[in-house]
This record gives structure tokens, C-alpha cells and sequence, in this order.
């Protein structure tokens, strides 16, 4: 896309330089009326009376940038540059100027209901960090100023109210966005997805970066730009989150029993080849069977095992 932006290039002064010349013709003016005397042609007042009206119009002219901020420059309708040059300075007075922060802002979006790629309903919510990266796209292609909206006086009032309405059209493209994003992933890994699928709650840093190119493509005609982009929140619907729950909790106590299962296994083998080594018993095949289940319900079992004291032969 072609880059309509570019540095203000008209005349240009340094403003103390300019407040000095606009006193000296002040204090001219005045010099003059305070020796004119009766008989002077009435010409002589009323080009007195001019230069006073014309030096206060050269007073319009000054502008103030500070570090990180630039003023768009616009003479009756037409773009003339983007003045972002740090410092005190005269131009034009005819020339009108709209003041924006090219400072990095944080935006924090509420958690928003989103169904998931398997329709699941899900809360999900982002941080962003953005800024203006194209003065033009800002104040041309989009409509700031309506949204602005401006009912102070100043132009710092006018400032903070475009910048506010750069924050809520950047609020509402990220919504879309990460609604769109949301959709395209699971939760988590379930029976509805293939095993090693990227997912939201592992995805991390890859799913922020789909959701930063998503961002900047829906950005790309405002002239705003996200730097950085993540997911701070990410939870099921409260209708579901219990159901959710309990189905988290099966899968964790499946692990678990598989866990135990697994270790009993090897504790009872481990048991039977000692016994064996050592000679300490011999124990036909209905007898090791007998064994491996007792052993194998007092290590898988939830509660502690009660010992039987046998007093008879080893198995009755």
C-alpha cells in the first residue's frame, strides 16, 4: 500500500526567534502611537491599528513539539506533511494543525464469551501494546475526528480525546480478531481433535503471534500499529466450567491410577523375582497368582491395607 505520509516541508522558523521579532514590532507599534500627534495623517492610525491585528495573527503561529508526539499539518483542507522535528517553532499562522502522541499505549480487553474451534464456549481476553505508526491512514482513512468527538477547549484536551479514539477503534478491531483466533483452536486437547494439535491453553507464544498478524492485518488501513500482543485470560464459560471440570479432574485420576498401576506392576515383579533369588519360598503358579492379587490390591488401593496374621499354613 502506498505511503501517503511524509515530513512537513514548508517555511519553518525557530520560535524564539519569531516571539522576538513579533515583541519588537509590538513594541514599534506602540512606540508609534505614543508619538503620533495631532495633524498626522488618520492613514498612519489605521495601519497602526492593522499591524497590531496582523501581529497578533503571527501569535497563532507557534507550535510546540515535545519527544515521541507530531503535529499534521493541513492548509485550508490540504495535507501538507507531518511535522515531528522536537522543539519550539513559527509557522504559517493559516496552516491548522491536529496534534497526536506517537507514544506506546497499553490496552487491557475484557475477557469476551467466545466459542472455541470445537464450540465450545470459552471467556478469553487479551493485553495489548500499540501505537501510531502512520499519521495520515490516522487522521484520513479513518474517521477520528468524528469519533473524537471533542467538546473541551485546547489542545491537549483535543490530544487526549484522538488518541481515545484511536484506543477504541484498536479495541474494537482486537475484539474481532480474537474472536477470529478463538475459533480457530481448541481449548485443550480432547476426544474432538487430533492429538498434537496446537491448542490455546498450550499454544503460548505461537498462539500470540497468530493473534499479532491477525491484529496488524485489521490495522494495516488505520496507520495504527500493535507491537505486542498475548492472551491474559483464558477460561470456560461458567455454564460449562464445572462439567469441564470433573472431566479435567477424570482425565487427572486416570493418570494418576495409570501411574500407580505402573509401579505396582514392577513393585509385585520385583517382590516374586526376590522370593525366587533368594530361595526364600516356592511357590507354584496358582500360589504366585494369589500372591500377585493381594499384592496388587494393597498397592493400588486407595485406604491402608489391614494385615491378617495367619496362623496355619502360608495359604489356607
Amino acid at each position: 500500500m502506498e505511503k501517503k505520509e511524509f515530513e512537513f516541508n514548508g517555511l519553518r522558523i525557530n520560535g524564539f526567534l519569531m516571539l522576538f521579532v513579533i515583541i519588537a514590532i509590538l513594541a514599534l507599534i506602540i512606540y508609534g502611537f505614543t508619538t503620533l500627534t495631532e495633524g498626522e495623517p488618520l492613514w498612519l492610525l489605521f495601519g497602526g491599528i492593522a499591524m497590531i491585528v496582523v501581529d497578533f495573527i503571527l501569535c497563532v503561529g507557534f507550535k510546540k513539539i515535545e519527544p515521541n508526539e507530531a503535529m499534521v499539518m493541513v492548509f485550508f483542507g490540504t495535507y501538507q506533511g507531518t511535522m515531528t522535528k522536537v522543539g519550539f517553532h513559527w509557522v504559517n499562522p493559516f496552516y491548522s494543525s491536529k496534534k497526536v502522541s506517537l507514544r506506546a499505549r497499553n490496552l487491557n480487553v475484557d475477557p469476551i464469551k467466545v466459542n472455541d474451534k470445537t464450540g465450545n464456549p470459552i471467556m478469553i481476553g487479551q493485553i495489548l501494546v500499540w501505537k501510531l505508526k502512520d499519521t495520515y491512514k490516522a487522521m484520513f482513512e479513518i474517521d477520528s475526528e468524528t469519533m473524537a468527538a471533542t467538546n473541551g477547549v485546547g489542545n491537549g484536551v483535543a490530544v487526549m480525546s484522538r488518541m481515545r479514539a484511536f484506543e477504541s477503534f484498536v479495541r474494537v478491531q482486537s475484539d474481532a480478531a480474537l474472536r477470529e483466533v478463538a475459533g480457530m483452536f481448541a481449548y485443550d486437547e480432547n476426544g474432538d481433535i487430533t492429538k498434537g494439535d496446537l491448542t490455546l491453553r498450550a499454544g503460548g507464544t505461537e498462539i500470540n503471534e497468530i493473534l499479532l498478524g491477525k491484529l496488524n492485518d485489521r490495522l494495516a488501513m488505520s496507520g495504527l500499529e500493535v507491537i505486542e500482543a498475548r492472551i491474559n485470560y483464558l477460561a470456560y464459560s461458567p455454564e460449562i466450567a464445572a462439567v469441564m471440570l470433573r472431566r479435567q479432574q477424570a482425565a487427572a485420576i486416570i493418570a494418576a491410577r495409570e501411574k500407580i498401576v505402573e509401579g505396582a506392576v514392577s513393585m509385585v515383579k520385583m517382590a516374586l523375582d526376590k522370593l525366587k533369588d533368594e530361595e526364600v519360598v516356592e511357590l507354584d503358579d496358582d500360589k504366585k497368582a494369589a500372591m500377585v492379587s493381594n499384592l496388587m490390591v494393597v498397592l493400588c488401593a486407595d485406604d491402608a491395607a489391614q494385615p491378617v496374621v495367619n496362623t496355619g499354613t502360608l495359604y489356607q
